[in-house]
């Protein structure tokens, strides 16, 4: 399984045999202008929650190249409206798709499209494919739902944490949420895109360490492996 970091909370994880992308908010991070999303292929879109700095290019991408999308019932339902084709979750629920099941799990956040209408609950996800399971949590706080998530689906090979604070957990929280998880090797996202995320990169890896855990903060662009 390879990831590649696209800025903000934007992946690109490509599985043995399909490409998925997680909350493509590209064209508008000024972070991420050498990433062009007309060159992104896809095969699922994921969706944690409505707000644009995660739909921004969903439409667009997932226009262009077919994806289809997951999420909560309310995205699911505003691209359907669209013309694009979707898979509907909910908090708890599982479905087995052609590339693994994906579990959607609890996060603690607001959710709403640009125009300020409902986007449904905000969610996470659990990927798990034949030879490895990841945690994507989106947006949210820590919480002590996440202590379930290795009793209930198993143990994880990464977690992919938010750590910019203010909007989202820091630092602290996230070390927290590893030993919730039970998973201490973490990949960090949701920083640096805008003034209140923005981290001290090497004083969070640092802290990380201290608790004999591994945070990972990509550049854009950049990928890792699991």
């Amino acid at each position: 399984m390879k990831i590649t970091y696209l800025g903000h909370s934007s992946l690109s994880i490509e599985t043995k045999d399909k490409t998925l992308l997680i909350d493509p908010f590209i064209s508008g991070n000024e972070l991420a202008k050498e990433i062009d999303i007309n060159t992104l292929q896809a095969d699922y879109i994921l969706i944690t929650h409505a707000h644009q700095d995660h739909i921004l290019d969903v439409e667009a991408i997932a226009k262009r190249t077919g994806a289809k999308i997951i999420s909560n019932y309310e995205i699911v339902t505003h691209f359907g409206e669209k013309g694009i084709e979707g898979h509907p979750m909910n908090h708890g629920g599982k479905w087995t798709f052609d590339f693994g099941t994906v579990h959607y799990t609890n996060a603690i956040h607001s959710s709403s499209f640009p125009d300020g209408t409902y986007g449904g609950q905000p969610g996470g996800f659990v990927i798990e494919t034949s030879h490895h399971r990841l945690y994507i949590a989106g947006d949210t706080a820590l919480t002590l739902d996440m202590k379930l998530i290795p009793d209930v689906v198993g143990e994880l090979d990464l977690a992919v944490l938010p750590v910019g604070d203010n909007f989202t957990m820091g630092i602290k929280e996230a070390i927290k949420a590893s030993t919730f998880l039970n998973c201490n090797k973490v990949l960090g996202y949701h920083f640096d895109t805008f003034g209140y995320i923005k981290i001290d990169k090497i004083a969070a890896m640092n802290k990380f360490t201290k608790a004999k855990k591994e945070l990972i903060l990509l550049p854009i662009g950049g990928n890792i492996k699991i």
